[in-house]
């Protein structure tokens, strides 16, 4: 008999709903929020507002496209955090209104496990290659960085975080530093395309073991183009393509180094990428090459399932359906991540 779980995403701007079929994605439905993009960044209050908008006929499209009904659903999974507390309000809301109005289980779902989990999510193809356990993942996004040391589907120990801003929180503030749109990681990856990585450096954070800090490299490259405006107002103008490109390496390499020594210490040449930031193009080519000098097999997430989306959270929802791990009406979301 086919397992059925419809997954809901929340948490930040991004309304998506999907369906799973045991572990094969039957549909995955995403409505962004384009509103934002005048106000550089992510409005809360609106976004909460166009999630209420969006659910409802979000959710009947992916019911529609995987040609079920609801009645032949198993369970509803949901996103119970971290992320916006008004967004996460909306998903939780009609979670639990939806799984209670067809008597099925109701399953709250790490937002940051569902990136890990989104590896094992089957398409079309046969034989999908999925990371084999225990495995780290380096989860990377606008919010969050971190390495995860996976043991199973539903058994993960953070091994790793950082101590202050994001990885994906440093690319979209050095990207409006230099004058480019919100969201700014896509466009530093397109504009260092035809950079120079190594024309500018940047300091490198001295952070022991394996976690993150990245406030000083922000700052140090905001400093850096303040000074050199003063002797020259078209420095900016002049150089974004070197700067998009070496602000990017300066990030990357910090990512890769973390990720090096998390292997060695561990003895784990398992390696996953997952979040918003696993769709950097210069990221992926460097974990690859990486991953071939120290012989690691290196897993690459999907395009469609690095950023914020519901095939995810169904993913995860299922493996919590299989080991019977169901929330109660009670569950409320978080804004932080519980493993912090």
């Amino acid at each position: 008999m086919q397992t059925f779980i419809l997954g809901i995403e929340s948490s930040c701007d991004d309304t998506s709903a999907a369906v799973i079929g045991n572990c094969k994605i039957l549909a995955n439905i995403i409505a962004g929020q384009e509103v934002h993009k005048n106000f550089g960044g992510v409005v809360p209050e609106l976004a909460s507002r166009a999630h209420q908008q969006n659910i409802i006929p979000v959710v009947d499209t992916a019911l529609k496209t995987a040609g079920i009904e609801k009645k032949q659903l198993s369970a509803v999974a949901f996103t119970v955090g971290p992320g916006l507390l008004g967004s996460l309000l909306v998903g939780t809301s009609f979670a639990k209104s939806f799984s209670l109005g067809l008597g099925i289980p109701l399953i709250g779902v790490d937002h940051l496990q569902a990136h890990i989990l989104a590896h094992f999510i089957q398409n079309n193809e046969e034989n999908k290659s999925v990371p084999q356990f225990p495995f780290l993942c380096l989860t990377i996004s606008g919010g969050h960085t971190q390495i995860v040391r996976v043991d199973s589907h539903l058994k993960m120990k953070l091994i790793g975080k950082t101590i202050d801003d994001a990885a994906g929180e440093t690319f979209d503030k050095s990207a409006k530093i230099i004058g480019l749109p919100y969201p700014g990681g896509p466009a530093i990856d397109e504009l260092a395309k035809t950079g120079n990585p190594d024309r500018f450096s940047f300091p490198k954070p001295n952070i022991a073991g394996l976690d993150f800090s990245f406030s000083g490299l922000k700052t140090s490259f905001l400093y850096f183009i303040r000074d050199e405006l003063k002797s020259n107002p078209d420095f900016i103008e002049q150089n974004r393509n070197d700067l998009s490109a070496s602000i990017q390496n300066s990030i990357i390499k910090i990512l890769i180094d973390k990720l090096k020594a998390a292997s060695k210490i561990t003895g784990i040449r398992e390696i996953a990428i997952a979040g918003g930031v696993s769709a950097n193009s210069v990221m992926r080519k460097r974990l690859s090459q990486t991953g071939l000098t120290l012989g690691w097999k290196v897993y690459i997430p999907e395009f469609q399932y690095t950023t914020d989306n519901a095939a995810m959270i169904a993913m995860a929802g299922y493996f919590k359906f299989l080991a019977k791990d169901f929330s109660g009406q009670s569950i409320l979301p978080y804004a932080r991540s519980q493993n912090n």
